[in-house]
């Protein structure tokens, strides 16, 4: 956790409302950090169902490969989640550290193993003394309650500033239902997905089968369409967990994920999970500017995706941003390296409004004091239209700044 809050955070942070079914406490455990919690425990207290998308790395962590496994029973009665260690490339220490923590997690809950689920975050490579806080597990099941979100988005922070939170309301048969989450993640961010952990509980009645699927297609445009530095984590973990609560208040049950009746719901975890992924780009290391790259007129979306990517990522124009320097050339270069499908005499580029090359050129309207002053905001919105075709796709991400290079120097000390 930065010592200072990053000057892109909320002003103010969402009061998220307790959900029927779902219980959290928290505690310091003092695996990294000290004077701070960085261990948090949910309890289901009747089984949810479970959906999950993990990192693409093909060096997880043993809680990625553990909580894989118990995806596929599709229920979930705890979660654990530590933060300062990552319990990740730790060989045969980090499946004992799993297994040690899921057995007390289910003994706490009074559940099976396979119905646990776990997340770390921090260093990689440091075995995790799961001793150190498995014993605490019984005492958090008992003093766990269902209004302590911002709690919860708090300890599992690592060099974050501040906590995301985020809620939203949607309907099925009439019927209102909630949907909370939580996340962290400030490095090593990138799309498949990043160093993000986020968790994601709703009271709907909506079967595993389906909310996977939900979950599958509402992570493109928002957690997979997030970079702070292009870097993919061992321990990316997403999370979303269904109470079904809401079904005794007249929600009839969702066993498909083209339901008609689920569309609100299906609209309103999209957006939440945009939400939280924008905070966490807001919140990348040493980042003053959040940027948003808009790509359209590619030949497809995943040709847009992958330009906007490009531009994101790169250094150049992230360091651009940084020193409000409106150098549209370095887009020009981010679009000509992306290896997709572009003509240069048909770009064009805008730094918000502002329209900065055409046809090939400089435009020729371009002023260096309009576009200048876009660079002086706290979001930069980058449009680039290539005039190709109708593929379009926005990645949100920030700019690079010494402070990057200060905390990620010296991350282990």
């Amino acid at each position: 956790m930065s010592g200072s809050t990053s000057p892109l955070a909320p002003k103010s942070f969402a009061v998220l409302p307790p959900i029927e079914g779902a219980r959290m406490a928290t505690a310091a455990a003092g695996i990294k950090y000290k004077g701070r919690t960085d261990l948090m425990m949910m309890v289901f207290d009747r089984p949810a169902t479970v959906a999950g998308v993990f990192t693409r790395s093909k060096c997880p962590s043993a809680p990625v490969d553990f909580c894989r496994e118990s995806l596929k029973g599709g229920v979930a009665r705890a979660l654990v989640v530590n933060s300062g260690n990552a319990n990740a490339f730790t060989g045969k220490k980090g499946v004992q550290a799993t297994a040690m923590t899921a057995e007390a997690a289910a003994r706490a809950a009074g559940c099976a193993t396979s119905d646990v689920f776990l997340a770390s975050t921090g260093v990689i490579g440091e075995p995790l003394d799961a001793g150190k806080f498995s014993g605490l597990l019984a005492g958090l099941v008992q003093d766990a309650s269902e209004d302590r979100w911002r709690a919860a988005g708090e300890a599992i922070m690592t060099t974050d500033t501040y906590p995301k939170l985020a809620t939203r309301t949607a309907s099925i048969d009439g019927v209102a239902v909630t949907i909370n989450g939580i996340a962290k993640g400030a490095g090593m961010i990138a799309p498949d997905m990043a160093t993000m952990l986020s968790f994601v509980v709703t009271d709907a009645p909506i079967a595993a089968r389906a909310l996977q699927a939900m979950l599958a297609e509402a992570v493109e445009p928002s957690f997979n369409s997030v970079t702070v530095d292009s870097d993919t984590s061992t321990s990316d973990t997403l999370l979303v967990f269904a109470t079904c609560a809401a079904e005794h208040r007249g929600a009839g049950a969702v066993s498909d994920a083209g339901d008609e009746r689920a569309a609100s719901f299906k609209a309103a975890l999209t957006d939440l999970l945009l939400d939280l992924a924008r905070q966490v780009a807001r919140d990348g290391e040493g980042a003053r500017k959040a940027v948003v790259v808009e790509v359209e007129g590619a030949v497809d979306d995943r040709s847009a995706k992958r330009i906007a990517l490009a531009i994101a990522n790169s250094p150049l124009v992230k360091t651009a941003v940084a020193g409000e320097d409106a150098n549209w050339g370095r887009v020009v270069m981010a679009v000509g390296k992306a290896g997709e499908p572009a003509e240069r005499d048909r770009l064009a580029i805008w730094f918000g409004d502002v329209r900065v090359a055409f046809g090939g050129e400089r435009d020729p309207d371009y002023s260096e004091a309009a576009a200048s002053a876009v660079m002086q905001k706290d979001e930069i919105v980058v449009r680039v239209d290539l005039g190709l075709g109708d593929g379009r796709w926005t990645v949100y991400g920030c700019d690079l700044t010494k402070e990057y290079v200060a905390i990620n120097g010296d991350y282990r000390s």
